[in-house]
């Protein structure tokens, strides 16, 4: 009986075969279960074989929001966006199937929902709904993606604002947050329990005047690389509580105004802070009451007060 030769290109055709039938198709559900499809995003040969397309990618990755309008209405923008990016948002009114390319709204127009689908090519989300006044609500419902670095400004003077939901929120390599949530003024509560903060490292005016915020619990947050926290708090009357006690503080060089004309402002604690390489101060607690800065004095006497 003759034993069968297999040469080294039949072993590499058959084990190819196998890749492709089992341990590619395993690596496409781990890469779909982990949203990190980016992987497959180019690679066409790998595509081939998984007998998957580019819209699999698109179809998996895409972020998908909700937008409901405010109580009242006046024209102005919902998003905000240059022409150039328009290609890659998509926008529906009240549910329907059919996509506008606009992103203002006309005074009186009947619309109560928008549903905007962004493509995987964006990136940043800086100045996203700067300014967009007219929104009432913002529900994110799903973000497949993990690419955004910038948030910055991105819901900078949504004065109408009530209702934020970050539930499903990605930010694990976000590193600038700097005038995220300023004069978000109607807003009362922020859940942000999700949030990855490992990257950041600029929080800057991040929640400045939030006059309605209540309580803001932010003992989640990684803040290991932050270099600025200046006006962070800035102008939050309405806090009565903040929990920073898990910050680290190592690496912030800048704490100006950080907590200025935060007034209901009664418990802090701030025993942890490490202000050795803080160079600017000036300002911090100006506008806090004469009991808080007291506290905080005992707490801790490296803080200029």
């Amino acid at each position: 009986m003759h034993s069968r030769n297999i040469s080294k290109k039949d072993q590499t055709k058959d084990f190819d075969n196998l890749k492709s039938d089992y341990f590619l198709r395993k690596l496409f559900d781990i890469l779909k279960e982990n949203k990190s499809l980016s992987i497959i995003k180019y690679n066409k040969k790998l595509q081939k074989r998984l007998n998957i397309s580019i819209d699999n990618y698109k179809e998996c990755s895409k972020i998908e929001i909700e937008l409901k309008l405010a109580d009242y209405r006046y024209d102005g923008k919902f998003i905000s966006l240059l022409d150039e990016e328009k290609e890659y948002y998509h926008i529906y009114f009240d549910n329907s199937k059919e996509e506008i390319k606009r992103n203002k709204l006309d005074y009186n127009e009947e619309v109560k929902k928008i549903k905007i689908i962004i493509d995987y090519q964006v990136k940043s989300f800086k100045e996203l709904f700067g300014y967009c006044y007219c929104v009432g609500s913002i529900i994110f419902k799903k973000f497949y993606r993990n690419n955004i670095t910038d948030m910055s400004y991105m819901f900078y003077g949504c004065s109408s604002l009530k209702e934020l939901n970050l539930t499903n929120f990605n930010t694990n390599n976000v590193t600038d947050m700097c005038w995220m949530f300023f004069h978000c003024s109607s807003l009362k509560e922020l859940n942000l329990s999700n949030f990855n903060t490992t990257n950041v490292t600029n929080m800057s005016s991040m929640f400045s005047q939030c006059l309605s915020l209540k309580e803001l619990n932010l003992s989640n947050f990684n803040t290991n690389n932050v270099i600025n926290m200046s006006d962070m708090f800035y102008g939050c009357s309405s806090l009565k509580e903040l929990n920073v006690f898990s910050f680290n503080t190592n690496n912030v060089t800048n704490m100006k105004c950080m907590f200025l004309r935060c007034s209901s402002l009664k418990e802090i604690n701030l025993s942890n802070f490490n202000t050795n390489n803080v160079t600017n101060m000036s300002y911090m607690f100006d506008g806090c009451s004469n009991e808080l800065k007291n506290k905080i004095k005992e707490q801790n006497k490296n803080i200029v007060i």
